[in-house]
């Protein structure tokens, strides 16, 4: 099945998500940081989801983002992002830069599962902008 990294500084968060990547047969690729992240990603070119926090050491969530969105070589790359502090205006820039998903923290690991299985559905096209997130479904949950 699929490569998916997870990207989170907490242990615990991180060990979650990986475990949910895992119950539905994809390897799960762990990165403490989103500078372990970009390095995981530029040396492996089949990844084919990432999955990250916003708030991390070194490289966070939103940097992160803009390097896949910018210098990937795969630069439709499907993102989820998870954090547990961010306002809804946040939530539309990190769309609009290209996430494909947001998941707030307390993960709900069901949703979670859904939106794996949608990032990386095979003959999709533009992952990044044709999701339940969309900018514009999340500037209407703003109205």
């Amino acid at each position: 099945m699929a490569k998916i990294i997870v990207a989170d500084d907490d242990l615990t968060t991180r060990a979650l998500i990986c475990r949910a990547v895992e119950s539905l047969n994809h390897t799960a690729i762990h990165a403490s940081n989103g500078t372990v992240a970009w390095n995981i990603l530029r040396d492996n070119p089949e990844i084919k989801l990432l999955i990250t926090d916003m708030m991390m050491p070194e490289l966070n969530g939103h940097e992160l983002i803009n390097l896949v969105r910018t210098e990937h070589q795969n630069r439709d790359l499907p993102i989820i992002i998870i954090s547990g502090v961010i306002k809804l205006s946040q939530i539309l820039e990190i769309v609009e830069a290209g996430a494909y998903r947001f998941l707030p923290k307390p993960i709900d690991i069901a949703h979670l599962k859904q939106y794996i299985g949608l990032a990386i559905k095979p003959g999709r096209d533009n992952p990044d902008r044709n999701g339940l997130a969309s900018p514009l479904s999340v500037q209407q949950l703003a109205n």
